[in-house]
């Protein structure tokens, strides 16, 4: 598929995900296969105020392309400067609009997902970030509507369309049920039906069955994952060998995973520094360790570890039970 002029060769996409999408996690699910990956969304107004720790959510390494830059603001001015801003500092492939997140602490402000209450406000928005970076595809993250009397699907995707919006995500659920009850993902077909610029499907994949369903039942250009790669970047390389028809690789072992822990650890390690990046990665810690013997024990230590050499020799144990695991499953 393209979006814009950017190809992706693989339709399976790493979805924004606030706190968990950083440059270290980026990269491993690019490895793993990931079309494209996105930033996790950063603030029009810390944009624009130049803010040190916003600014570091956006900057990428050139192996992590196409990758995409997602924002929020409330206003269509301060879109459009942080949107000109963003293009100029940073050159992403794609920059994406946030019609998604439905926190409180955003919508309240009258960001995210609130836009969907108010679709001319919509239409001024995203009006004024294509017209500010019209070298860049601008993209739209969206839900089906604020709740179930306020659907705004096909609606608001036939006016981002006529807009200049080169595609479209949606979350298949309404904003007020936020994380809970079941996506929709009727609405994803109904969508596509009603536009011809790509469209991306998201919500309740999370396995690569379902990722297959949701093409087959959506007609949809690809798919978003987000919950379902946390511990698991090697959802993209089955996904892609899925897609292409190839043999389906077998499982990780839970060596694999210690490595890929570790293989994480260290890069957030050497990109967030050693106070950030061992905050940052006790949530890793949660999604990686599970599933074996022995391994609620090894996730408390990690999780409550006090110093970086803690966490070190703790790891250091995992790998050791690990292979020791493998070993002894291969008989």
């Amino acid at each position: 598929m393209k979006i814009g002029s950017v190809k992706i060769d693989v339709p399976v996409l790493l979805a924004p995900m606030a706190g968990v999408t950083d440059y270290s996690f980026r990269v491993l699910c690019r490895e793993m296969g990931a079309g494209a990956v996105y930033s996790e969304f950063v603030s029009a107004d810390g944009i624009i105020r130049e803010n040190t720790k916003t600014l570091d959510l956006i900057r990428f390494n050139e192996i992590e392309r196409p990758i995409g830059v997602q924002i929020f603001g409330k206003d269509s001015k301060s879109m459009s400067q942080a949107s000109r801003y963003v293009v100029d500092m940073f050159q992403p492939d794609i920059l994406d609009i946030n019609y998604g997140c439905p926190v409180p602490k955003v919508t309240k402000k009258g960001a995210g997902s609130a836009a969907l209450q108010d679709l001319c406000l919509m239409e001024d928005i995203t009006l004024a970030v294509v017209e500010s970076v019209p070298e860049v595809p601008v993209t739209v993250k969206m839900r089906i509507g604020w709740n179930n009397e306020k659907i705004v699907i096909p609606e608001a995707g036939e006016r981002l369309q006529n807009i200049g919006v080169k595609a479209i995500t949606l979350h298949a659920r309404t904003t007020k049920q936020r994380y809970t009850g079941k996506a929709d993902w009727d609405y994803i077909k109904i969508l596509k039906e009603s536009v011809s610029i790509p469209v991306v499907g998201n919500g309740d994949v999370r396995t690569a069955d379902d990722m297959m369903r949701m093409f087959d039942t959506t007609g949809c250009d690809a798919v978003m994952v987000a919950r379902a790669a946390q511990g698991n970047p090697w959802f993209f390389r089955e996904a892609k060998a899925r897609l292409e028809g190839q043999k389906v690789p077998s499982h990780p072992s839970v060596f694999d995973i210690a490595k890929m822990c570790c293989r994480h650890f260290n890069l957030l390690i050497e990109n967030r520094g050693e106070r950030t990046g061992t905050n940052l990665m006790r949530k890793h810690f949660s999604n990686y360790i599970k599933g074996f013997p022995g391994a609620a024990i090894f996730r408390q230590k990690l999780v409550t570890a006090h110093s970086l050499p803690e966490m070190r020799v703790i790891l250091k144990e995992f790998l050791d039970k690990a292979r020791a695991i493998d070993v002894v499953q291969e008989f």
